[in-house]
């Protein structure tokens, strides 16, 4: 194999691992979620969920990246102050709809 071939091929093997699958989320489409499904949480800090808009305690969280944020949103999460139960509570939502929400929330909370 030549050298060019190689160097092609090893530009493709870094360029297939470093790529993001990035998803953008709306946060006003996920403003009708929040207030449907976080908001009994969130808004009020039930069972040590942190509240919207308080940025101290959500600058760590937001600091992990969407991508965390929505997984423990999706999937559930245990964390030493309280936990979040998988898609809020609510098994309807779409993985999508939690990333809206999740936005909605970062948005306000920054």
């Amino acid at each position: 194999m030549s050298r060019i071939m190689s160097a092609g091929f090893c530009a493709l093997f870094v360029l297939a691992f470093s790529s993001t699958n990035a998803v953008a989320y709306d946060a006003e489409a996920g403003k009708a979620v929040y207030n449907a499904s976080c908001a009994a949480c969130h808004k009020t800090g039930l069972s040590n969920a942190p509240k919207t808009g308080d940025k101290a305690t959500w600058a760590p969280r937001i600091a992990q990246g969407m991508d965390v944020l929505v997984t423990n949103s999706d999937k559930g999460f245990q964390g030493k102050k309280g936990l979040m139960p998988a898609k809020g509570g609510n098994a309807k939502l779409t993985t999508d709809e939690i990333g809206n929400a999740v936005a909605y929330i970062v948005e306000q909370s920054k």
